[in-house]
This record gives C-alpha cells, sequence and structure tokens, in this order.
C-alpha cells in the first residue's frame, strides 16, 4: 500500500493486465507479487524476524565480542565467521519454533470449531 502525504492509505492501482478475467480467475500479471507483498506485511512475518533477531543477537552477545587486545587477525576473524554462524542457526531455530508454535494453535482452533459444528 501507497501512502499520501496526508497519512491515508490508497490502493496500488494496476494496469489491465493484472486484473481478474470474467470468470474470477486472475491473470499471472500482478497477483502473485501483490500477494508476495501481502505476506511480507503480515503480523507473522513481523513476528518471525523480530524473534530471529533477538536469537542472532542474543547468539553474538553469548560469544562475547571484545576489541581488546592486539591478537592475530586470521584468529580474530575465524572467531567472528563462527560467532556468525551460531547466530544464524540461532535464528532458524528460533524462527522453526515459533512457526511449529503457530501451526499447533492452528490445528488447536481448527479441532475445536470442528468440535463444536458437531
Amino acid at each position: 500500500m501507497a501512502k499520501s502525504a496526508t497519512g491515508n492509505s490508497k490502493a496500488l492501482t494496476r494496469s489491465s493486465s493484472g486484473s481478474n478475467d470474467s470468470d474470477g480467475s486472475s491473470n499471472a500479471g500482478g497477483t502473485a507479487g501483490e500477494a508476495f507483498i501481502k505476506l511480507l506485511q503480515s503480523p507473522l512475518v513481523a513476528d518471525l524476524l523480530a524473534v530471529a533477531a533477538t536469537a542472532a543477537l542474543a547468539a553474538l552477545a553469548e560469544h562475547g565480542f571484545s576489541s581488546r587486545g592486539a591478537g592475530d587477525d586470521s584468529v580474530r576473524g575465524k572467531r567472528a565467521g563462527k560467532a556468525v554462524k551460531e547466530a544464524g542457526k540461532a535464528a532458524a531455530a528460533a524462527i522453526g519454533r515459533r512457526l511449529s508454535t503457530e501451526l499447533e494453535e492452528i490445528r488447536s482452533a481448527s479441532k475445536a470449531k470442528a468440535g463444536a459444528e458437531a
């Protein structure tokens, strides 16, 4: 969504190539891109990014960077590379845990709804 100067949001306009056909199906023009943008703007994606960033930062802090001492640059580079690799693993694990939690909540809500309808 684009925002005007006054802060009101307005819809993006598309050419006729991205419009829906009369039978309700859509052309491949802009709908896949729009769907992807909507996915990126969803609260779940924002939450996943926040969880990943927090886990990565915690892993880096746990590794403990220090600028004290001259040390060997190659050893320092290997240590930093290891820390970044561990931070990436921590971020991926945090995203995995969060996604499985979300999927479990969806499943339990679905079962509860199916039980209420029966």
